[in-house]
């Protein structure tokens, strides 16, 4: 065991956030620490690094540990080049490399005993530089340096003019550099590309220490991760596993302690009615019996009632109007900014009803074609068509939509001006506003609540397309799974921009990939997108490979066996069997586009049809509650008349909902 902590307790303004917190970490474990904002998460990390202390409680770290810790602080100030930076994380083993050069350059003077010593402290030292692994050092200064999306050209940047982005990146690599026994890291996956991210996961699953990490990226847990701490509502639980093996222990903990709940709460309501049948009597006897099942009502441990984060923030996506089948034509445009080409002469047709997906690298032109989309920049050559009957909203990262200097309540007002006031308390408390929250002045907020309000626009404008930029920064897991219901649900066109590969996972159909000046289409999600890319990176390295060197007839076929490639056109040379030049062509691209479309609508189909089964299930057990309060009533309990037709449209209810069961369990099996 590494770390332990024993019955943490914490709390602001009165209000617990952590209660008797209790876990322990083994050495090489993958801890994350999950739970809704605002629950504790960080408020735990720095309890464990000392930067905070508990009201009740101890934390224990092994003896002669280190720590390294990755805030999320994007306001540290830097000295020198990133590179700098980066080579100065490590003042030991600089320090000690000094040293054996002041101590090399001195032996030549040294004889006798002198030199003797002087030898043998040299080796001394030499045994600790390496054992701090300081030969490798600067190579992996640069390995970090490449993989967390740092490029030649900003090696020799001042590090203090870097974006907030930027900084945070170098921060993590800093902090990867110090190598400590246990690595804590919050948001780690802030301001990473997808290569970088993929880097990370890589890094991170070959470190040789303890990891503890603090993440929304649930495709990051996922591949991460060996154990999962929850914090829910002051409560820590430590389940093994990934997220996703997480997610499934939690629903079914959850049930238990639901079903737990409202047994216990039965139970109450049970006795609360004998007691007050009793003391109805007004008898000594009675009365005796009833004050003796008070005292025992009071004993009882309350379970408290779990919290059903799914219906806390309400999103309903559902377009005006129907937009014709050609939703958005994008002709052969180009884009460049100071001298940079973005992409060339590309072409984009998107469908009615498609979820999109853009993905690539910072810096490769995603956001300024959902601007150029949207009208806020102009290409430099091509045309952007929108189609018939075509609505569109868009949710901007930055949030530039909203005015800064408006309350909440006046940014619904303004925007939908036929809203009545008590519309638009009921749309803001279903993102989580209620009361004088509605009162904020935007300029105020959290980017998280800035989020939640684009997101209440977003569901009030009826737009038949959206258009998205990075939807899920500054949500958490629980918000980024209502969301990615909502989208799911979406009968319109959806178009956005993520790095949320879980996101992507699954709310896209098609994913077009901006890499290398171009735009790539593929017809499937992201783990579609990841073998797919794999594959044709291997069949271009092989086209290129080919395409350079002279080879045999015999060679081309055996290179080209369990390829989808076909050998298109050959030149024969007369004095060998050498072919040149070789055209290749995909043979599976069409099939695949096809049957990958036609498997996404006929999933979608599936899940609007499931999500019809359970709304008119939920419906039909609300009349039934309806019908058997009405059961009773005097004036209908004393009527035959009207008692049976109460009860024949009950019992036709019920029918009704055997048979959604039936249908649901069938559709959800597909």
């Amino acid at each position: 065991m590494i770390l332990s902590a024993a019955n943490i307790s914490k709390s602001y303004n009165e209000i617990p956030i952590l209660k008797d917190v209790s876990f322990h970490i083994e050495e090489h474990d993958r801890v994350a620490i999950v739970g809704p904002n605002g629950c504790g998460k960080t408020t735990l990390i720095r309890i464990i690094t000392g930067n905070l202390t508990a009201d009740n409680g101890t934390v224990a770290i092994a003896r002669d540990t280190t720590l390294g810790y990755l805030e999320q602080d994007v306001s540290v100030s830097f000295k020198g080049t990133v590179l700098d930076v980066l080579i100065n994380t490590r003042d030991d083993i600089l320090s000690l490399e000094k040293t054996m050069q002041d101590m090399n350059d001195l032996t030549a003077s040294l004889s006798g005993d002198a030199l003797d010593r002087h030898v043998e402290e040299l080796a001394k030292i030499r045994d600790r530089y390496e054992t701090l692994d300081g030969y490798s050092y600067r190579s992996r200064v640069m390995g970090i340096f490449k993989g967390l999306g740092f490029t030649d050209a900003d090696s020799a940047k001042n590090a203090d003019t870097l974006s907030g982005g930027e900084k945070m990146r170098l921060k993590l690599g800093a902090t990867l550099l110090t190598s400590p026994d246990i690595l804590i890291l919050d948001e780690p996956t802030n301001h990473l590309d997808m290569n970088s991210l993929e880097w990370l996961e890589s890094y991170l699953k070959n470190y040789q220490g303890t990891v503890i990490v603090v993440s929304h990226d649930r495709f990051f847990l996922d591949r991460v991760v060996n154990k999962i701490i929850e914090i829910d509502q002051g409560d820590v639980t430590l389940f093994s596993g990934n997220y996703s093996d997480y997610a499934v222990k939690k629903e079914v903990l959850r049930t238990a302690r639901m079903n737990a709940y409202l047994k216990q709460q039965d139970n109450i309501r049970h006795q609360e009615e004998v007691i007050k049948k009793l003391q109805s009597y007004n008898r000594e006897k009675s009365i005796k019996r009833a004050e003796s099942r008070k005292k025992m009502l009071s004993k009882i441990r309350v379970i408290e009632k779990p919290r059903d984060y799914n219906d806390e923030m309400r999103i309903v996506l559902e377009p005006c109007i129907e937009s014709g089948k050609d939703v958005l034509s994008i002709r052969n445009i180009s884009k460049s900014f100071d001298g940079r080409v973005l992409f060339e002469d590309q072409s984009i047709e998107i469908k009615r009803g498609e979820h999109i997906a853009i993905i690539g690298d910072n810096g490769t032109g995603k956001t300024t074609l959902l601007k150029m989309i949207n009208g806020l920049e102009l290409p430099d050559s091509g045309e952007i068509v929108i189609g018939t009957k075509v609505h569109i909203a868009y949710y901007d990262q930055e949030h530039h939509v909203l005015d800064d200097s408006k309350t909440l309540f006046q940014e619904i007002s303004d925007t939908y001006p036929r809203m009545t006031e008590t519309e638009i308390r009921t749309t803001l408390a279903a993102f989580l506003f209620t009361e004088d929250e509605v009162f904020k002045i935007i300029g105020t907020l959290s980017g998280g609540e800035k989020g939640r309000l684009s997101l209440a626009k977003l569901m009030l404008s009826d737009a038949n397309l959206l258009i998205l930029d990075e939807p899920t920064n500054h949500l958490d897991i629980t918000s980024r799974e209502i969301l990615e219901d909502a989208i799911n649900h979406y009968t319109g066109t959806v178009l956005y921009v993520s790095h949320d590969r879980y996101f992507i996972d699954r709310t896209a159909e098609r994913i077009i990939e901006l890499d290398n000046l171009s735009f790539t289409s593929y017809e499937g999600d992201y783990t579609y997108y990841l073998y797919k890319s794999a594959e044709l990176k291997e069949q271009r390295f092989l086209v290129n490979d080919i395409s350079t060197r002279q080879i045999s007839g015999n060679d081309i076929k055996s290179t080209l066996s369990g390829l989808s490639f076909a050998a298109s056109t050959f030149g024969t040379s007369s004095s060998s069997d050498n072919i040149t030049p070789v055209t290749l062509s995909l043979t599976q691209g069409a099939a695949d586009y096809q049957a990958q479309k036609k498997a996404a609508a006929q999933k979608r189909k599936l899940e609007n049809d499931i999500k019809k089964c359970e709304d008119e299930i939920e419906q039909l057990e609300k009349e039934n509650s309806d019908l058997e309060a009405k059961m009773n009533l005097p004036e209908i309990a004393t009527n035959s008349v009207k008692l049976q037709e109460v009860s024949n449209k009950l019992a036709s209810n019920n029918d009704r909902i055997t048979q959604l069961m039936e249908l649901w369990e069938n559709l959800s099996d597909q």
